[in-house]
């Protein structure tokens, strides 16, 4: 896939003159306005789901808080008319420092889902990390991206087997590395969902990378032999029935086979009880490195204690995040925990972040405190759902742009001169 040669100077003037002739973006280049106009086209059930947090969204505020708490300064007469946003990570040169964080079930937001993103961040070679709630399968996302960089966003799974499954198929597909979370072992309390009592997943939607997976395919099998639990069943209701139907439409396969056949409501019942494992310790990880010859990143560290024990467990790399505040209301910010776990790590393994990041300042900021490479969420949802890949494109532009722009205003003329002593702590 051809990839486009970005350069903030051009894509400013760009904006411009089609603005000259009456022709604005696609996207707001302001995240509060993205926000905005993503929420008036979703439906209820898609914002909630996207744009919610656990609690009280205190985690939410604190990932932003921990942003404003580092204010950039700038140094002047730096010649910088030559910028390299370029960086390296495990031995692949990147030509931005950004990375598209994991988001599940973008079909609630664009019947494009993950195609639309593989696609548009292929454009520019950032790479998007697979969500292991992904609306598509990774193979597919894969051919839509060509040779440019991916990662699997790996949730592990009660079945060991459907684990080396899924990391097999990584491996096939072409991906770099895998990004094992954390900190969904179960799923955070989040009101907004809750309140309208809506999971996407009880209509079989975020469950493509399962239903396409061969082991999953045979367990769901397996099931349907043996003898069920006595369950409580509601009363049909016309909400319950349009919920098989989207059930049965999400299913692969003919629509009308699948409201007759047993499998949908089978596979959906086992990735409810099977997606994610409580009992998740680091000798599990030990098992991961058996199993594949890809890198191994772990996704949701906040303590430098856990970032210790990960060197110390042979892992390749670290990702500072809180799951966008999804997950623990009243947690540290992840830009608040970036410079211990970099402290904690001591350059011997790369540290990623994500969680917050709403503008090439807040990358700026990132990296200046020792992130390596920072990831986008939810603003790369909300244009996905404003403006489909074409949307996505747009944000991607306006996080390069605003980077690039940026480190250069700052007096730094690569990623490299980007440094701590170019922040001031208020």
């Amino acid at each position: 896939m051809a990839q486009t040669l970005f350069s903030a100077l051009n894509w400013q003037r760009t904006i411009y003159v089609n603005g000259f002739v009456g022709h604005s973006p696609i996207i707001p280049a302001r995240w509060n306005e993205l926000y905005r106009a993503g929420k008036e086209v979703m439906s209820e059930k898609a914002f909630a789901y996207i744009a919610g947090g656990a609690g009280l969204e205190k985690t939410m505020e604190a990932n932003r808080r921990g942003f404003d708490r580092w204010q950039i300064v700038p140094h002047m007469l730096r010649n910088v008319e030559q910028r390299d946003t370029s960086i390296t990570v495990f031995g692949r040169k990147l030509p931005s420092p950004f990375l598209l964080s994991p988001i599940g079930v973008l079909e609630m937001v664009h019947s494009r889902a993950d195609l639309a993103v593989a696609q548009a961040a292929a454009a520019f070679n950032i790479p998007f990390i697979f969500s292991n709630q992904a609306s598509v399968p990774m193979e597919q996302a894969a051919a839509a991206m060509g040779n440019s960089p991916r990662w699997f966003q790996l949730y592990w799974s009660k079945s060991d087997e459907l684990v080396v499954s899924l990391v097999r198929r990584a491996e096939k597909s072409g991906c770099d590395a895998i990004a094992v979370t954390l900190d969904t072992t179960m799923l955070g309390w989040r009101p907004r969902d809750l309140n309208l009592g809506y999971l996407p997943f009880m209509e079989g939607k975020g469950i493509a990378q399962y239903t396409s997976d061969p082991v999953f395919m045979r367990l769901v099998q397996e099931q349907l032999h043996q003898p069920q639990a006595l369950e409580t069943k509601p009363k049909p209701t016309l909400q319950a029935i349009a919920g098989l139907w989207k059930m049965a439409n999400a299913f692969p396969g003919n629509l009308l086979a699948n409201l007759f056949s047993p499998l949908p409501r089978a596979a959906v019942r086992l990735f409810v009880n099977i997606y994610s494992r409580p009992s998740l310790t680091w000798e599990n990880l030990r098992f991961l490195r058996e199993h594949t010859r890809l890198p191994i990143v772990l996704k949701g560290i906040l303590h430098p204690d856990d970032a210790r024990r990960a060197v110390d467990e042979g892992i390749n790399g670290i990702m500072v995040s809180n799951h966008g505040g999804r997950q623990v209301d009243g947690a540290i910010g992840a830009i608040d925990a970036l410079p211990n776990v970099v402290q904690a790590v001591g350059g011997q393994i790369p540290v990623f972040m994500d969680s917050g990041i709403r503008s090439g300042a807040d990358a700026f900021k990132a990296i200046a405190l020792g992130a390596t490479a920072v990831g986008i969420g939810r603003p790369y949802a909300f244009g996905l759902a404003v403006g489909g890949e074409a949307g996505v494109r747009e944000v991607l532009q306006h996080f390069l742009a605003d980077f690039e722009l940026n480190m250069g205003l700052a007096g730094c003329k690569n990623v490299e001169e980007i440094r701590q002593s170019t922040l001031r702590k208020v």
